[in-house]
This record gives C-alpha cells, sequence and structure tokens, in this order.
C-alpha cells in the first residue's frame, strides 16, 4: 500500500466517530489532512474557547481561569485590541494559549468579519465552547443610543450581535466532542426573583411589536414603547435566556450542543456599572456585600462562569444555572489545583457543589414569544439557521431494512381493514386476495432481496457443489429450464396431444379376441385434447382473476395515497 493511500487510510478512520461522524462523512482529500495536522500543530489537545469582553470584568476573569488549567485555547473577542494586550501581559496569559481578535458588536459586518477571521485562524480545530459574556449598561440615558445598524445600542451589543455570532459559529460548534453555548443571562431578566421582579423597571417584551416592526431608529424598544436604558438592559438579559432556551429545543438533539445560560451573581464591582454615578458606583457594592450578601467579586464570578464551561457536570442542556450563597474569596486557586472538582458542605459555605438549576419566568418560558423572537431576530440580523430535523443514517441496509417494514406494516393494515360483521363503509373494500397479493410482493421482494446480497457478497454456488460432487472434473449439469406455469400451460393448449416416450403404446388386438360392449359401468376416458382445453380455460379465470385483484390493490393504494396528500 502507498504512503498516500495509508495516510488517507487514517484520516478517513480518524474522521469517523460513531453515528454522527458516519452521517456527516465524506472521502478525505490531502488538503483536508494537511489542515488537520497544522491544527494538531497549533492547538494540540487543547480545547478552543470563544469569549467575547475579555479585556475587564467576568470575561477576563474567566478567561485566566480558563488559561490556568492548560487545557484551553482561548480566542478573546474585544474591541481594544491595545488594551487587551496590557490585560493579557499583566494577568501573564500564556502568548501560545490566547488569541485577542477585533470585534465591535454594536455592528453585524464586524460580527460576521469576527467569524471569518475565526474559521481562517482555527483551519481544520472545531470551536468547543462559544461564552456569550459582552455586554453594556446604560441605565441613565434619557435617550437611546443607536448601533451602525440603527439599533438600539444595548439590545444590539448584549443580544442581537450574539445571535448572528451563534448562527455563524453553530456549523463548526456540533462538529466538536463536547460542545457548550453559555450566555450570560441575569437575574434582572427573570421576574420570578425579587431582583427581577421587584425593581422596576420589570423586564417585558410584551407582543415585540416593536421588533416586529424593526427595531430601528426611532423605535428602541423590543415592545414598542418608549426608551427607558434601565429595561432595555433587562430585556436583552430576558431575550438571551430565551434564545438558549429556543436552541435547547431545536438543535440540541440534532447538533449534540449544550445550550445553557447563567446567572454568576451580582459583580457590585463590574465595570458594568462605569456609567452609573460616582455614589452609586461607591455606596452599591458595600451595600450588596454588608446588607443584602449577595455581592459577588468579580474572581468568584469568574470561576462560576468556568465552572460552566469546565466541569462535566454543567455539559447538560436547556439549563439556567444559578449558585447558593455569597461571596466564597479565595477558593478558586483550591479548584484549579483540583481541576475544577471542589466539594463542599453545601450551602452557602460549599463549594462547586453550590450550583444548581434555577427556576425560569413564565416569560422566559413562554413559547409563543420565544418563537416570534427567534423569527424576527433572524430577520434583522440576516441569521440563517439549519432546518430543524433529525440526521438520517447512509446506511443502505437500514434504508432497505426500513424499505421491508413499511412493506410488513402495509400488508398487516390491510388485514386489519378488511370488512368484518357491523362495519358500514368504514372498512377499506379489499378481500383476502389483497392481502394474499400483500403477502407475495413481500415474500417475493424479501427473498430477491436476500438472494442478491448472497450472490454479491459469497458469489454464486459453483457447479459441483449443485451436483454433489466434490471432484474438480466433476460433470457439469444442465440448468433447469424455468418456465412459468401459465406460459407451460399456454403451450401445452397450443400443442396437438402426441404420445411421448413416458406413455405406453397402445396393444394390437389379438386375432382371436372377441368384441364386446363397453362396460356401462366404467367411466370412459376423456380426451385429452379436451383435458387440456378445459385446463387452460381454467387458467386463464385464475390468471384474469389474479390481474383483476391486483388491479383493485393498486387502485385502492392509490386512494389511499391522493387522501393522504390532499
Amino acid at each position: 500500500m502507498s504512503r498516500l493511500a495509508l495516510l488517507l487510510l487514517l484520516a478517513g478512520a480518524h474522521a469517523v466517530a460513531g453515528f454522527k461522524g458516519m452521517a456527516n462523512w465524506k472521502v478525505p482529500t490531502v488538503g483536508d489532512y494537511m489542515r488537520r495536522m497544522e491544527a494538531e500543530k497549533k492547538f494540540g489537545s487543547k480545547k478552543l474557547v470563544v469569549i467575547t469582553g475579555t479585556s475587564s470584568g467576568l470575561g477576563r476573569k474567566t478567561a485566566r481561569a480558563l488559561l490556568r488549567t492548560g487545557k484551553y485555547h482561548v480566542v478573546g473577542a474585544v474591541r481594544d485590541l491595545e488594551k487587551m494586550e496590557t490585560i493579557a501581559e499583566i494577568d501573564e496569559f500564556d502568548p501560545a494559549s490566547f488569541t485577542p481578535m477585533h470585534l465591535e458588536l454594536n455592528s453585524f459586518e464586524s460580527v460576521r468579519a469576527f467569524c471569518d477571521q475565526l474559521y481562517d485562524f482555527k483551519g481544520a480545530k472545531h470551536v468547543d465552547r462559544l461564552i456569550c459574556n459582552a455586554a453594556v449598561y446604560q441605565p441613565s440615558l434619557p435617550y437611546a443610543k443607536w448601533s451602525v445598524d440603527g439599533h438600539e445600542q444595548q439590545m444590539q451589543i448584549n443580544y442581537l450581535s450574539h445571535f448572528l455570532m451563534i448562527s455563524k459559529l453553530m456549523p463548526d460548534l456540533a462538529k466538536a466532542p463536547d460542545p457548550r453555548v453559555i450566555l450570560v443571562g441575569s437575574v434582572t431578566g427573570n421576574d420570578n426573583t425579587v431582583g427581577g421582579g421587584g425593581v422596576y423597571p420589570i423586564a417585558d417584551l410584551k407582543e415585540l411589536e416593536g421588533l416586529k416592526a424593526g427595531a430601528r431608529n426611532p423605535v428602541s424598544m423590543f415592545d414598542g414603547y418608549n426608551f427607558i436604558g434601565a429595561k432595555a438592559y433587562k430585556d436583552s438579559k430576558l431575550c438571551l435566556m430565551m434564545l438558549s432556551n429556543t436552541l435547547h429545543d431545536k438543535y440540541h438533539k440534532q447538533t449534540g450542543i449544550a445550550f445553557s445560560s447563567i446567572y454568576p451573581g451580582c459583580i457590585a464591582e463590574s465595570p458594568l456599572f462605569r456609567e452609573k454615578r460616582p455614589w452609586f458606583r461607591k455606596y452599591f457594592p458595600i451595600f450588596m456585600k454588608y446588607i443584602t450578601g449577595g455581592f459577588v467579586g468579580e474572581e468568584e464570578a469568574g470561576m462560576r462562569l468556568f465552572q460552566v464551561a469546565h466541569d462535566p457536570r454543567c455539559s447538560k442542556s436547556g439549563v439556567y444555572w444559578s449558585w447558593n450563597g455569597g461571596p466564597r474569596e479565595g477558593r478558586g486557586e483550591a479548584a484549579l489545583e483540583q481541576d475544577g472538582q471542589i466539594l463542599g458542605g453545601g450551602g452557602a459555605g460549599g463549594g462547586w457543589d453550590s450550583i444548581y438549576e434555577n427556576d425560569q419566568s413564565d416569560k422566559v418560558l413562554n413559547p409563543e414569544t420565544a418563537q416570534t423572537l427567534f423569527k424576527y431576530s433572524s430577520v434583522i440580523t440576516g441569521a440563517e439557521w439549519p432546518p430543524a430535523n433529525q440526521p438520517k443514517s447512509p446506511c443502505p441496509t437500514l434504508k432497505l431494512v426500513g424499505a421491508m417494514t413499511s412493506m410488513a406494516n402495509r400488508r398487516e393494515e390491510l388485514k386489519r381493514m378488511q370488512p368484518a360483521p357491523g362495519m358500514v363503509g368504514g372498512g377499506l373494500a379489499v378481500g383476502k386476495s389483497a392481502v394474499t397479493v400483500a403477502d407475495t410482493i413481500v415474500l417475493g421482494t424479501a427473498s430477491r432481496v436476500v438472494k442478491l446480497a448472497q450472490n454479491r457478497l459469497l458469489g454464486e454456488l459453483p457447479v459441483t457443489a449443485l451436483t454433489g460432487s466434490l471432484q474438480a472434473d466433476a460433470p457439469s449439469a444442465p440448468k433447469p429450464q424455468r418456465k412459468g406455469l401459465l406460459r407451460r400451460l399456454r403451450l401445452r393448449r397450443a400443442a396437438p396431444a402426441e404420445p411421448t416416450a413416458l406413455a405406453p403404446a397402445p396393444a394390437a388386438p389379438r386375432a382371436d379376441a372377441t368384441p364386446h360392449a363397453p362396460d356401462d359401468a366404467a367411466p370412459a376416458a376423456a380426451p385429452s385434447d379436451a383435458t387440456a382445453e378445459a385446463e387452460a380455460e381454467a387458467l386463464v379465470q385464475i390468471e384474469s382473476r389474479i390481474m383483476g385483484v391486483i388491479g383493485e390493490y393498486n387502485a385502492t393504494s392509490a386512494g389511499q395515497r391522493e387522501r393522504v396528500s390532499a
């Protein structure tokens, strides 16, 4: 075997992984093999993670935690590359495992350019994690700020651009062995909590009239009403949580991607509050830490997001992750040392076991609103999604078995639908003859398929085996001529009756024999011509009956297909 053929064989064996790989398998080319080798050289066995907003806050701490495990290559999507380079140097990011890329989330064109750059950079390596973290919060604005595309800035940066990014990267994510898409939500988007339902304004998309109208300048809010900065932020987080559930329902079983949203806690010192008044930035962390106990530092929040990306227990899809208790600073180092598997006594004092699947509000779980949101978000962003279906096996054997099963089911259904006592015009007008035809078709098809498979796989039986001899010089037996029953009877009907070699010749009369009258008690033998004529007529009637039954069966099947199509 040549070296090139061996390389192609190894590449093909590496590409096929179970049913999922079989359904998408294509014959690998030399170029495919070279790209795969280049990706292995660049990334090794590390997982590829894409995080938006890694230059500050939650994204920065999450990237740091992932990189310190040595098991990930992180792509940081940021708008300020110079700032990101400074942060990477301060936090001692490994340059071989961290790649910053430019991204402006207030521009759909920038999102598309980022995805194209990412595809060029990663080559044959698949994206294992996509963390949609970047966000802006502008509660004090008296009027809306507009993105490059003319949408309210918070809604586009926090939701719409991430919506487009997921659609662009999802086909590649589906090829990874354990893919996850994590959307950073907020308690403010979940109105069944104190933080989400007890503080005005409340997140509420209503009938999405603003989104249906295009949500472009001057329409700032998805609900179509007047702009409130804090509500726009809360609505964007509500949209992210609804998107996570929609993607789970549509694509989790089809792609294997785990879609989830999280609330890492109230990060009171986050740069997210940079546009708040100075007195708020000073006293809000103190209030959250000592009064409510809900304060969570950036380090702690980063470890929580790191857990959802890293912990095998968080590979579940369709979940809104939350944590019990308040701050537990200082346990990040221990978590990294033990690969994140820190277990405590539970509750506020525990470790990673404090994570739980949080309940979601009726607004988040509203299927009609979620479908409308998904539909019009796709229109606005130009996002393209694969049709939601289940992959089908390309195996011809399974297709053949499926066809034979369908025919067998059809046969049984015909038996069930035979006219029975008490049925008034409700049964199928096909009698036992149609069922017999169906049985014949099914059994005949099965026998032909089996024989064809036998001849293709094993070859035809040798003549010596047919004659029962194992000698090489055994005489070959002539193949028997096969003629149908109807054809043989037609030939018999057409040909005149002649004595054959097997029939005894009539004996010559003896000279001394005395003629006598025939015995009336003995039946006279019918002429052979009359017998052949009667048999032929009977067979013609049988043939006519069979053809009639087949015609009736075909007409019934055609009628049923017309009713189903109608």
